[in-house]
């Protein structure tokens, strides 16, 4: 009897959570696709051409970075998507939509935004990341994985990780690994140096995956399939958490001991402890599907839906 008395708090702790509302709000020229932070500045890119840095402190929109439009076959101009954002040192990173279904790539330095590759070299680049001052490595719509050499100018490898559509990818903090997310519902764990799979996880993902998160060994990812996986990268370890809606965001606290997804047709986030897998918080008063969730800290996140930033702090 203890035994079962025992068993039912434990659940109902789990489907308890404490109910949020969010901190302040920003707006977005557009609605936000990728959004990164970095020394005290949100970085936010836009489905309008654009992409907006915030200052945290201040809660003040510091700059607003316009890219070249697109012409269609009618001769229309039409507003591009920035697809990612990344930054090291001093420098930005970001993908964009181009011309006859191809990508531009832009490094931005020293308030002068320079064109790496365009149409000319026949990549639909969805996602760029920094490996170090000299490398980038981008992902295309085929699933294929490039590590690019900005002082070479050249290719250093290119690896086709996967048959399906990509979705997303995430580097872990030494940018030495990396995991890819695509329709397969299968999560690849890839060596950066060589573009080799280390490890496919899969069988808790049923459907294409939207977007994916690693944080000190933790993967988690958000799933078609209403399912939210986590995974150990070091063992057999998984596990999922059910929504009623698609899960279309997923984020994970620097430690990995809190995950953050979108779950409900509501469009709250749930908040749970990956370790034993008890909802914490939920974070109401979202009006449309969430796009990212980011945490600042173990304390604190931002996520984002259409063109808002929320600040959320966790108590």
């Amino acid at each position: 009897m203890k035994r079962y008395l025992l068993l039912f708090i434990f659940f109902l702790t789990v489907l308890q959570a404490k109910d949020l509302t969010s901190i302040y709000t920003l707006k977005a020229d557009g609605d936000i696709i990728d959004m990164m932070i970095s020394s005290g500045k949100i970085y936010v890119t836009t489905d309008s051409s654009s992409v907006d840095i915030f200052d945290i402190k201040t809660k003040k929109l510091v700059k607003n970075l316009k890219f070249k439009k697109l012409k269609d076959f009618l001769g229309d101009i039409s507003d591009i998507r920035i697809y990612s954002v990344d930054k090291i040192a001093n420098k930005l990173l970001f993908a964009t939509q181009g011309e006859e279904g191809y990508s531009r790539i832009y490094i931005y330095e020293n308030g002068k935004n320079k064109l790496l590759f365009d149409k000319k070299e026949k990549l639909p680049i969805l996602k760029a990341e920094f490996i170090s001052q000299n490398r980038i490595i981008f992902a295309t719509l085929s699933s294929e994985v490039i590590l690019y050499s900005l002082k070479n100018r050249k290719i250093i490898y290119k690896k086709q990780v996967s048959g399906s559509k990509f979705s997303d990818f995430v580097l872990n903090k030494a940018k030495t690994k990396m995991v890819l997310v695509d329709e397969s519902g299968n999560a690849k764990l890839i060596n950066t140096k060589n573009g080799k799979i280390i490890r496919i996880f899969k069988g808790q993902n049923l459907d294409n995956v939207y977007q994916v998160d690693y944080k000190n060994h933790i993967i988690a990812t958000a799933g078609k399939d209403r399912r939210c996986v986590v995974y150990k990268d070091n063992s057999s370890y998984a596990y999922y958490k059910i929504s009623n809606f698609l899960i279309y965001s997923v984020g994970l606290s620097p430690s990995g001991k809190l995950c953050g997804y979108s779950s409900d047709e509501k469009n709250n986030i749930t908040v749970f402890n990956t370790q034993t897998q008890e909802n914490l918080y939920k974070l109401t008063g979202n009006k449309s599907p969430i796009s990212n969730i980011i945490f600042v800290n173990e304390n604190s996140l931002f996520t984002s839906n259409k063109n808002k930033i929320k600040f959320w702090r966790l108590k």
